[in-house]
C-alpha cells in the first residue's frame, strides 16, 4: 500500500478556469498535492462538451454530461448525443434544485427523470444535485428506479437523508461543506456512512474547504476534505485515500474502461 495519500476528486468543475488560461496548471497542482483522478462534471451541452474535451487530452481525467436543474429548459436532447463519448463514465450532474428554482419543477421533475433513463440506457453511473428537494428527489428515483451506480453529490443533509439515499443503494460524496464550522448535521452524516459508500469531492470552484473557504476552490483541495473525514471518523488518512479511491472506481465502473 501506498505510503503517501492518493485522491480521486470524483466531482470537479475544471472548465471554465482551463479554457480561459489554455493551462492545465490546475490539474498540476492536484497531481501534486496527491489526486491521482479527476471527474469533470457537466451541467448543459457545452460545459459536457468542454469536459469531454479536457478527459481526451489527460489519461487522469474523466467526464459526464449532464443537465443541472438550473439548465432544465434547454432540453434532454442537448445533451444525449454526448453520452457515447469513450471517456465519459456518468449522467449528471442532473436533479432537482428548489433553492433557486431557476428552472421550474414542472420542466425539472420530467429532465430528471430521462437523464434516469439515459443513463440505465448506456449503462452508466448517475450523478445527483439535489437542494430543497428531498422528498421529490426520492420520488423521481424511486419512480423510475435508480440506476446500479448512483451518486450523491456533495450530499448536504443529515443523518435521516443519509440512511434514506443508503436505503436505496446510493454512495454518498462528501464536498468541502463538512469543515464549516455550521455542519454538524452533515459531519454526523460522515460518521454513520459506511465505509465502502462514501467518496469525496471538490466540487471546485465551489465550496472551497476551510481554511480557504470564500475563495476559489479547486482539485489539489480534495485532500483537505478527505483528510478532515479521515480524522473525524479515526482512519489513517493514506488508508482513507486509498478506500475512497477504490470506491469512485465501483461508483464509476466505466473509468476501469
Amino acid at each position: 500500500m501506498s505510503t503517501v495519500a492518493q485522491w480521486t476528486d470524483t466531482h470537479c468543475h475544471t472548465q471554465e478556469q482551463m479554457v480561459e488560461t489554455g493551462s492545465d496548471e490546475l490539474l498540476q497542482r492536484a497531481r501534486e498535492a496527491g489526486v491521482q483522478r479527476f471527474i469533470v462534471i457537466g451541467t448543459d451541452a457545452s460545459t459536457s462538451t468542454q469536459a469531454i474535451e479536457i478527459a481526451a487530452e489527460h489519461n487522469d481525467v474523466w467526464a459526464t454530461v449532464g443537465l443541472h436543474p438550473h439548465d432544465a429548459t434547454k432540453g434532454v436532447h442537448t445533451i444525449a448525443p454526448l453520452a457515447t463519448s469513450p471517456r465519459v463514465v456518468g449522467i449528471g450532474e442532473c436533479g432537482l434544485d428548489y433553492y433557486y428554482e431557476n428552472s421550474p419543477r414542472d420542466i425539472q421533475i420530467p429532465a430528471f427523470a430521462e437523464q434516469i433513463a439515459l443513463a440505465k440506457e448506456h449503462n452508466l453511473s448517475l450523478v445527483i444535485h439535489t437542494r430543497d428537494a428531498w422528498d421529490d428527489t426520492f420520488n423521481v428515483l424511486d419512480s423510475e428506479g435508480m440506476p446500479e451506480n448512483t451518486i450523491i453529490h456533495c450530499f448536504s443533509g443529515g443523518p435521516e437523508e443519509a440512511k434514506q439515499c443508503l436505503d436505496r443503494g446510493a454512495y454518498l460524496s462528501f464536498s468541502g461543506i463538512v469543515t464549516f464550522k455550521n455542519a454538524a448535521d452533515l459531519r454526523e452524516a460522515a460518521l454513520m456512512c459506511p465505509t465502502d459508500r462514501l467518496l469525496i469531492e471538490t466540487d471546485s470552484p465551489f465550496l472551497a474547504p476551510v481554511p480557504h473557504r470564500g475563495r476559489p476552490n479547486e482539485p489539489a483541495h480534495v485532500g483537505i476534505v478527505g483528510t478532515f473525514i479521515a480524522d473525524l471518523r479515526g482512519h489513517d488518512v493514506v488508508d482513507f485515500s486509498s478506500i475512497t479511491s477504490a470506491n469512485a472506481l465501483r461508483a464509476f465502473p466505466r473509468i476501469h474502461s
